[in-house]
Parts: C-alpha cells; structure tokens; sequence
C-alpha cells in the first residue's frame, strides 16, 4: 500500500513538473504590443499598437462560445486558409495553397448584443495583403486600429466568478477616477488549459475614452 501511494505521489509529481515547464513554453508567443501610459497596482492604462484580429462571432454561454470559436480561428491559423497570389496571373495558374500561421496570445472575448466576438491577434509579420484568406466564411480579417485601454490582470481559473470580481474591481476603479469607457469589456486568456491556475495570465480590459 505505501509503494502504491508512493508511486501516485510521484505521478502527480512529475505532472506538476510537466505543467509548470510547459505553461512558460507554450506561452512563449508574440503578443500586441503596447505602452503602458499609467500603473496602479494591478489595473493598466495602456495604448495599444495597430493590429489585424481573425474574428469568429459565436452564440451560447460564455464558455461554449470561446471554445468554439477558439476551435475555428485555430483551424483557419493551423491551414484551413487560402494563400494570396504573390507573382502574375498566367493562363495555367496553379491552385494556391493553405498557409500556416504562428499562434499568437491573447485569446480575445467581448460581447457583441446576443453574441460573442471571439478573436486571435495575426502575427505582426502579416497585412491585410499578405494573410491568407479563410476558407472558412465565418473567420473574418479586420484591420484595429490603435486604442486606449485600461486592463486587470490576475491569475487563476477563467471561470465567470473570476473574471466577474476583477470587472467590477475595475469598472470601479474607473469610476472613481472618473475615467469614461465606450463598448463591452473584453476578457483575454493568455496561456493553454494546461497551464498551472497560479501561474496564469488573464485580463479584463475596457476602451477608454481619451
């Protein structure tokens, strides 16, 4: 029986090792880039870089939502796309291929009426002449341009509860300080499942009215 225990404790030993090792690494990928204008604790003001999105909207709760959409703007990046031609138009054209496209992070959610704007920021490498097209007639390419956000950050589960505490912490931050907001708050999911509640990064973020 001790052998038993031993041996489980050394399983969930050697799975904690693995997830500890690989949040860091699966993490390591380009993310927008911004300025931070003001800190205070936890919360951001931030200006925000222009940036190109691959944009799902989806319906259902929260949850099912982001996972869904996750599920087909990961297709259209992994080569469910259409590549541009890049030489001249011939009579015996070939037919184009797909393209891969590196993961990026955050994953983006924000409610849009009765649905949820799910989205990956594209690679900065990419414009809007050079990303491939999605073959998919759901995904949809958008140009943002650069805008000003104040963002909280805190680990732990995506779970409603979580994400519903830290919006109000900064919703009242922001009112306080009697900082005006435009649209819906936006949630961000920065690291894979696997990833150790501890050591993941999420964000509210609302756009804020300079």
């Amino acid at each position: 029986m001790k052998k038993k225990w031993i041996l489980i404790a050394a399983l969930i030993g050697l799975v904690l090792i693995g997830a500890i090792a690989a949040g860091p690494i699966m993490s390591d990928v380009e993310t927008p880039k911004y300025q931070v204008l003001e800190t205070q604790g936890n919360i951001e003001i931030r200006r925000y870089d222009p940036m190109i999105i691959a944009e799902v909207q989806m319906r259902g709760t929260r949850k099912t939502a982001v996972g869904n959409g996750f599920r087909l703007l990961a297709d259209y990046i992994f080569g469910n796309n259409v590549a541009k031609r890049t030489g001249p138009m011939t009579a015996q054209a070939q037919p184009r291929k797909s393209l891969k496209i590196a993961m990026t992070a955050p994953v983006q959610q924000q409610r849009a009426n009765d649905n949820w704007q799910i989205s990956f920021v594209m690679p900065s490498t990419y414009t809007m002449a050079t990303l491939p097209e999605p073959a998919n007639e759901r995904v949809a390419l958008k140009v943002q341009n650069s805008r000003l956000y104040a963002a909280i950050s805190f680990s732990g589960l995506n779970s409603d509860d979580n994400i519903q505490k830290h919006e109000k912490v900064l919703m009242a931050h922001l009112q306080k300080n009697n900082i005006n907001v435009t649209g819906q708050p936006k949630y961000a999911f920065y690291n894979p499942p696997w990833t150790l509640p501890f050591m993941r990064r999420n964000e509210v973020l609302v756009e804020i009215i300079n």
